[in-house]
C-alpha cells in the first residue's frame, strides 16, 4: 500500500496552510485528494510532486489562471504534451526576462552601495585629517602658550 499524507504533514513539507491547500483544490489545480474512512484528506507522493510544481510555478510569478491551464492540459494526458511544452517555454521566457530585470535592479543597487561606500571612506578621511589638524592645531597651541 502507497504511503499517504495527512493534510498536517503536507502543510508542513510544503509550507502551505490548510486554507491555500484547499484553495488549490478548489481551484482545480489539485486532482481530487482521496480520502480516509474517516474522511480526512490523504496525499500521495505523486500528489506531494505536484504540489511542489505548483509552487515552483507560482514561486516564478506564473498566474492561478495559467496554471490551471497547465492542469488542464496535464489532465488530459500525453496527446497535450506539446501544448504543456508551449506554455511552459512561455513562462520560461517570462521568467528569463525578470531574472534580466532583476540583475539590472541588482547592479543598479551595488553601484549606488560602491558610491555610498566610497562617501563614506572620503568623510572617515576627511575626519581623520579633521582631527590630524585639530590634534596639531592644539600641539602648536600649547606650544605658543609654554613659550609665549
Amino acid at each position: 500500500m502507497e504511503k499517504t499524507f495527512t493534510i498536517q504533514e503536507v502543510m508542513t513539507r510544503t509550507g502551505l496552510s490548510v486554507h491555500a491547500l484547499r484553495y488549490y483544490e478548489r481551484a482545480g489545480l489539485l486532482p481530487p485528494v482521496d480520502r480516509a474512512a474517516s474522511g480526512h484528506r490523504r496525499y500521495t507522493a505523486d500528489d506531494l510532486n505536484w504540489i511542489d510544481f505548483l509552487l515552483r510555478l507560482r514561486a516564478t510569478g506564473m498566474s492561478i489562471r495559467q496554471m490551471r491551464a497547465y492542469t488542464d492540459l496535464r489532465r488530459q494526458g500525453s496527446m497535450t504534451a506539446s501544448a504543456h511544452l508551449a506554455l511552459l517555454e512561455v513562462h520560461h521566457q517570462q521568467v528569463r526576462k525578470h531574472l534580466l530585470e532583476l540583475e539590472n535592479h541588482l547592479a543598479a543597487i551595488e553601484k549606488k552601495m560602491h558610491y555610498l561606500r566610497s562617501m563614506e571612506g572620503n568623510k572617515r578621511m576627511e575626519d581623520e585629517e579633521r582631527k590630524t589638524s585639530d590634534l596639531h592645531a592644539d600641539t602648536t597651541q600649547k606650544k605658543e602658550h609654554t613659550h609665549g
